[in-house]
């Protein structure tokens, strides 16, 4: 086993306290569950408020992290840290630059945000285990523009921000609808230039007049039937793929990170974009995908023998005393993602261990923000989630086999 190199994986950490004092068997089994890599990295879902301060950029959904956070994680046992995500620029890009400083004073391994756009989509590396190792980290928003990385450019300075995959939504009707809203859009008289104005601060889209119409932020295409769908910027998938490209031949194990918010009614569903963009990473020599997002685990899928998490859904979730909207039990749940790779870099097994943020007591008391760190779940807990996961996993072809309170994936040889 000497040569089997191994990566954990987690949900997002929304973290706003540091939790090290918790004692807790199952908190101390998810260090044992992360001892167990010779990697691990997590997804900073927030800012760091430090040095270069910073002002809160958004209202409700706005947050913001002291340093000793960090703390907290690498004394979990976490790397690698992936930065790019709607939090990121909650404080400007005074945060980026804070987060940025925090980050590379403790040594982590990171990627997604930058002094610029050329360092934002820069792949994090570093040696592990006598393995190089490679991160690249894109965020598909939405998001508003100025929250994303630019360079200088004549007359315009440089932005610090997360590096982008620019993703426009777009909502699919059929033609009847389609002449619908032609319709509201002549009768009130929206024109190309109230358009540029409900825009801002964001440039306005570019619009097929034949088959598109941009009505206030919204954009429909005419199509056979209803569906959400979004249109990728070709420009920032390429630059995003290069950088894959270039860290696999480097002879790095490459790790591709995507966060998004653009997620399907059902979040349990995968977008079929979502597998489009994790397979063309792959193809382009990535050995992994995982992305955050949808608030829940949702499955993973196995291409060309790497694997494709889909969502790991939260690891650890903080939120402010008083009423929160995010009671569902699902969102409280998740695994630990053990994946074994040999020498050559193929995927030799995964290991699957489940966790509830706040434990078992946890999920059974109504003040969400006491749900502080997460345990490992055991019995009847662990069953539902692993049980959950393997029938999500089916459905992409991926068998996943339970045994007591953990899950595993076994490659077949």
């Amino acid at each position: 086993m000497s040569n089997i190199f191994t990566v954990a994986v987690t949900g997002q950490s929304l973290i706003k306290h540091d939790i090290r004092t918790v004692q807790t068997p199952g908190f101390n089994g998810v260090r044992e569950a992360l001892g167990k890599s010779d990697f691990a990295f997590t997804n900073f879902e927030s800012t760091i408020f430090g040095s270069h301060g910073g002002w809160p950029l958004k209202g409700s959904f706005f947050g913001a992290s002291q340093p000793v956070v960090l703390d907290t994680l690498q004394s979990l046992g976490i790397q690698g840290l992936s930065l790019s995500n709607n939090h990121a620029f909650d404080l400007g890009s005074p945060g980026i630059l804070s987060t940025l400083e925090e980050v590379e004073r403790r040594g982590f391994l990171h990627a997604g945000i930058g002094r610029n756009q050329t360092a934002a989509a820069r792949s994090g590396k570093g040696s592990f285990s006598g393995r190089k190792v490679a991160l690249v980290a894109m965020d598909g928003g939405p998001g508003p523009d100025f929250m994303y990385a630019s360079d200088a450019s004549a007359g315009r300075p440089e932005r610090p921000g997360v590096n982008r995959l620019k993703l426009t939504q777009i909502i699919d009707v059929d033609g009847e609808a389609f002449q619908q809203i032609a319709a509201i859009r002549d009768k009130v008289g929206y024109t190309t230039m109230d358009l540029g104005n409900d825009s801002q601060p964001d440039d306005k889209p570019i619009v097929d007049e034949l088959t598109e119409i941009a009505l206030a932020r919204g954009l429909y295409r005419r199509s056979e039937g209803f569906a959400r769908n979004v249109r990728m910027d070709q420009e920032d998938l390429a630059r995003n793929l290069a950088a894959i490209t270039a860290a696999a031949e480097d002879g790095c194990h490459a790790i591709a990170y995507l966060h998004h918010h653009h997620w399907a009614s059902d979040w349990y569903q995968v977008p079929g974009w979502v597998g489009s963009v994790a397979k063309r990473c792959i193809d382009a020599g990535a050995t992994m995908f995982v992305s955050h997002g949808a608030p829940v685990l949702q499955p993973v899928e196995i291409y060309k023998g790497k694997p494709i998490f889909y969502s790991l859904g939260n690891f650890i979730f903080h939120l402010r005393p008083g009423k929160s909207k995010w009671t569902a039990r699902e969102i409280w749940e998740s695994v630990i993602g053990l994946c074994f790779f040999d020498e050559n870099g193929s995927l030799t097994g995964m290991e699957f261990h489940p966790v509830v943020i706040g434990g078992s007591e946890g999920l059974k008391q109504e003040a969400l923000d006491q749900r502080i760190a997460p345990e490992i779940a055991i019995g009847e807990d662990a069953q539902r989630i692993l049980q959950r996961f393997q029938s999500q996993c089916a459905l992409l072809g991926t068998q996943i086999r339970i045994s007591d309170d953990a899950a595993f994936y076994d490659v077949a040889r």
